[in-house]
C-alpha cells in the first residue's frame, strides 16, 4: 500500500531463493574442505572410523585361507594434546594386544591410560560382537591420533594485557587384526639413506626442464 502510494512498484520476493542460500553455503564450505591445502588426510579416513567394523564380506571358497577380524575403535574429544598421544599411539603399534597392555600399564603418562581403555574396550568388542575365539590372538594394526576441537579462551595477564590460548583436544583411533603380527624387516641406516637418496631422485619438480 505504501509502495502504491510513493509511485513505484512493489518487486515479487523469492522465497525459495532465500531458504537455499545457506544450504549453498554449507554445500560450497564442504567442497572446499576436502580439496583445500591442509592436511586433512586423518580426518578424510576416520570420518566413519567404527562403521569399517560393520562391514560384510562375500562368503570365502573352500580353499581360500580364513580372513582375519579386524575391528575399529576410537575415542573422540579427549582432553589432551594430539603430540602427546601421537608418541603413545606409535609406541604399541605393531605388537600384540598383550604386549600393547603391558606397556601402557607401567606408562605414567595420563594418555596411556586413556589409550589402555580403548584397546580393552576394542578387545572386548572382538570377542562378543565379531565371535573371536582368543582374545589375546589380536594385534595392533593401526594406531594413531587426529585433531579434535580447539577453543579460544583468553588468558588475563597483568597491567590489563591478554594472551588467547587453546583448550586443546584430540581423537584416538585403533584397528586390531586377528592373529599373529607380521615381521617388520630391519632396515640399516645405510638401506635407509640408499632408500632416501632414491626418493629424491624419483620426485617430480613442477615447472622445470
Amino acid at each position: 500500500m505504501c509502495c502504491l502510494m510513493l509511485g513505484f512498484e512493489p518487486q515479487p520476493i523469492y522465497w525459495f531463493t532465500i531458504c537455499l542460500a545457506p544450504f549453498r553455503l554449507l554445500g560450497s564450505s564442504s567442497t572446499l574442505s576436502q580439496v583445500s591445502c591442509l592436511h586433512t588426510s586423518t580426518e578424510l579416513n576416520s570420518k566413519h572410523w567404527e562403521r569399517k567394523s560393520l562391514i560384510v564380506y562375500p562368503p570365502q571358497q573352500k580353499d581360500e585361507p580364513r580372513r582375519p577380524a579386524e575391528i575399529y575403535h576410537c575415542r573422540r574429544q579427549i582432553k589432551y594434546s594430539k603430540d602427546k598421544m601421537w608418541y603413545l599411539a606409535k609406541l604399541i603399534r605393531g605388537m600384540t594386544i598383550d604386549q600393547a597392555l603391558t606397556q601402557l600399564e607401567f606408562n605414567d603418562k595420563k594418555g596411556a591410560k586413556i589409550i589402555k581403555e580403548v584397546i580393552l574396550e576394542a578387545q572386548d568388542m572382538a570377542v562378543r560382537n565379531l565371535n573371536v575365539e582368543y582374545k589375546s590372538n589380536l594385534y595392533i594394526a593401526e594406531s594413531f591420533s587426529g585433531k579434535g576441537k580447539y577453543l579460544k579462551r583468553i588468558r588475563y595477564h597483568g597491567r590489563g594485557m591478554f594472551g588467547i590460548m587453546d583448550k586443546v583436544h584430540c581423537h584416538y583411533f585403533v584397528k586390531l587384526v586377528e592373529g599373529v603380527p607380521p615381521k617388520v624387516e630391519q632396515k640399516t641406516g645405510f638401506d635407509q639413506a640408499k632408500e632416501y637418496v632414491e626418493q629424491l631422485r624419483n620426485r617430480t619438480i613442477i615447472h622445470s626442464l
